[in-house]
């Protein structure tokens, strides 16, 4: 049988392509899968654990068997479901407009409208920054943002969750990220916009490549 396999970031760049097609025999798992790959590719094992995968868009544990067609994708720790939030959470090549994120959530109904914009620094971990690079699995970032947002809309009721976050080559000032949470009191929109950023940064597959002086780093721990 025949899967789809997809790598992203630091993955992506020691395999030298982001796509390809492997042949497995029937019943294979994901664990036969990764195997195979890590005879080629030694950041497999280097990475162990802290490397991902999603099968068909889906989170997976431990070793489940394939089947013909499956798109398995291998995610590197990031940097950092269509549902009634479908639309509000996109990815962007393009500049980010605040307030145009603001107006998919604001409402005669919302008191409180709290918004988080991430800009990009000039320094990180006591190196000089030159610009940044996001690199994403759109679909399945895209419908992870929109699950965060359904969380946040179930924990603190009436609230309206929206995010922006860009993709590609980002320079000094650049915002890279906004989230704004709109609720009917302000205290549950404190909460909720501060839950979807510290929550995006754990799950989403987003990753984020500091181009430094000295150097360009794929960043693995949230930062």
């Amino acid at each position: 049988m025949q899967v789809q396999v997809k790598l992203f970031g630091s993955i992506r760049e020691a395999a030298g392509e982001g796509e390809r097609v492997i042949e497995l025999s029937p019943g294979a798992t994901v664990a036969d899968l990764r195997a195979l790959l890590a005879q080629e590719i030694p950041a497999f094992e280097e990475m162990g654990e802290r490397l991902r995968v999603s099968v068909n868009m889906e989170f997976v544990k431990g070793t489940p068997a394939l089947a013909e067609g499956d798109e398995v994708a291998f995610l590197p720790p990031v940097a950092g479901g269509q549902g009634s939030s479908a639309g509000r959470c996109r990815l962007s090549a393009s500049p980010l407009d605040v307030g145009a994120v603001v107006k998919r959530v604001a409402g005669p109904d919302c008191g409180g409208i709290v918004t988080f914009v991430g800009t990009v620094r000039n320094a990180s971990r006591g190196k000089d920054i030159r610009h940044l690079e996001y690199e994403a699995y759109p679909e399945m970032a895209e419908q992870e943002l929109d699950r965060i947002a359904e969380e946040a809309g179930a924990r603190w009721p009436g609230t309206r969750v929206a995010v922006d976050h860009r993709t590609g080559q980002l320079e000094i000032g650049d915002i890279a990220v906004v989230v704004v949470a709109a609720s009917p009191h302000r205290g549950e929109a404190f909460e909720a916009c501060r839950f979807t950023i510290d929550t995006l940064k754990e799950r989403v597959p987003i990753w984020k490549k500091e181009i430094a002086t000295d150097g360009a780093y794929w960043v693995d721990e949230h930062a």
